[in-house]
């Protein structure tokens, strides 16, 4: 009996370790019958257990094709049987994905964020009027907020005013606006606001909440 003893170093790689050790066995005997029709039959009733092993996913769409990639996976692409979908290659499991561009519009001002780009973007299709200054104006406050939570120090209403009409391409420019934008202090209120509430500590009158006799030593 100890020579028959098998260990994991000795069995083949489970590709797909989910299905076991038994699944694995099951596949490499389907890919040692010697006629098609044998290994038809044994990978459909490879299909059917693999199935009820996970009968949560069988609502989800392509569930049967599912299982048969999943079957010529753990077969390492060598199994001679009728599949009713087309067969994966190993070439398509293994390819590389394509490198995604990372979304940055503006890479020099990147502590606005993209949604400030978005939204100028927006700004500038809109009708010369009293709807679009009111929202180019709330767009400026916007970015000087963000630029005080980046640089945390003070900020010139032309310094806002520049990278505005920078972003826009020229088409805002707030140079020549009347109105001033929101004060420093004003916008920064909240948050600091905020910041002093979570450092407050409750005490009952009395001293300590605990009532044992502190020790001294």
């Amino acid at each position: 009996m100890i020579d028959n003893i098998e260990y994991n170093t000795e069995r083949d790689h489970l590709i797909i370790p989910e299905y076991g050790r038994h699944m694995q066995k099951m596949i490499t005997y389907a890919k040692t019958r010697e006629t098609k029709e044998e290994r038809n039959k044994v990978a459909k009733a490879i299909i059917s257990v693999m199935g009820n092993m996970q009968p949560h996913l069988r609502d989800v769409p392509d569930f049967q094709h599912k299982l048969w990639d999943q079957l010529f996976i753990m077969a390492d692409f060598d199994i001679d049987v009728d599949s009713p979908y087309p067969k994966p290659s190993r070439e398509e499991l293994y390819a590389r994905p394509e490198t995604l561009k990372y979304p940055q519009n503006f890479p020099k001002y990147r502590f606005y964020g993209n949604n400030i780009k978005t939204m100028i973007d927006v700004a500038c299709t809109w009708e010369e009027g009293d709807m679009k200054e009111a929202l180019v104006y709330t767009i400026a406050n916007h970015m000087k907020k963000c630029f005080l939570n980046w640089n945390k120090d003070t900020v010139e209403d032309d310094v806002i005013f520049g990278h505005l009409r920078e972003l826009s391409g020229g088409k805002l420019d707030l140079k020549n606006f009347d109105e001033d934008l929101t004060d420093a202090t004003s916008l920064m209120r909240s948050k600091k606001k905020y910041s002093s509430n979570t450092k407050k500590t409750h005490h009952k009158k009395g001293g300590s909440h605990s009532n044992r006799p502190r020790k001294r030593y």
